[in-house]
């Protein structure tokens, strides 16, 4: 697996917004899949195929219905336009997100995937921003956006040590280069450099548990 290749497919940006009458964070990932825009669909929604590259899924995954991701978050399906765009609530640890995913066409056989994640500023706290800044979400979403290009591209399964993965010298070497790509999108959000910087390592070091020097 080369880890750079696939840090590098992945557009990652940062915005502000408002939902409900609340300030937001919007954090955005892209990444172009070879792959027919129906197959992404049938691998991002069908109950079947997402645990092969992401989590076993249980529930409705129909609009209205409710669904759980074992061990991680729940929500409902808020909105669904079979194959452009699905968005669901995203509970986890009793907060509430919001989770948008988005298809283009990008020409025949190749499909953009957009994931959109929404959170309120509030709930985020300026303090905890400044402390894991956008690295703390970003690297999970990072990795969900890998298990997803080893499955459109290779059919496999995910593999069932995928957490002795994460602690490999080579799983390490994907969070790290994670976390600072985040970093990078921190200061194009406006942040000083230093403080990116710095988020980026508590939240590599919160991943780890260990904090070694940022790579370049």
């Amino acid at each position: 697996m080369d880890i750079d290749t696939q840090l590098d497919a992945v557009d990652r940006g940062l915005t502000t917004g408002t939902r409900d009458g609340a300030d937001t964070f919007v954090q955005t990932l892209a990444q172009t899949y070879a792959a027919p825009i129906d197959d992404v669909w049938d691998a991002l929604t069908s109950a079947e195929r997402i645990p092969r590259w992401f989590l076993p899924v249980s529930g409705d995954l129909r609009l209205g219905g409710r669904y759980q991701l074992q061990g991680n978050a729940g929500g409902i399906v808020e909105s669904c336009d079979a194959p452009n765009s699905y968005g669901v609530t995203w509970e986890y640890g009793g907060g509430v997100t919001w989770v948008t995913v988005r298809l283009t066409e990008v020409e025949p056989g190749r499909t953009r995937v957009e994931l959109q994640h929404v959170a309120p500023s509030a709930d985020l706290g300026a303090e905890m921003w400044e402390q894991f800044g956008p690295s703390a979400t970003g690297i999970g979403w990072d990795q969900t956006l890998l298990g997803l290009a080893q499955h459109l591209s290779t059919g496999e399964v995910r593999p069932d040590n995928a957490q002795e993965w994460l602690v490999s010298d080579e799983g390490i070497g994907f969070m790290r280069g994670s976390a600072d790509r985040w970093a990078s999108a921190h200061v194009a959000f406006g942040a000083a450099a230093d403080v990116a910087r710095a988020a980026a390592d508590t939240t590599f070091a919160a991943y780890t548990g260990a904090a070694p020097a940022s790579m370049d």
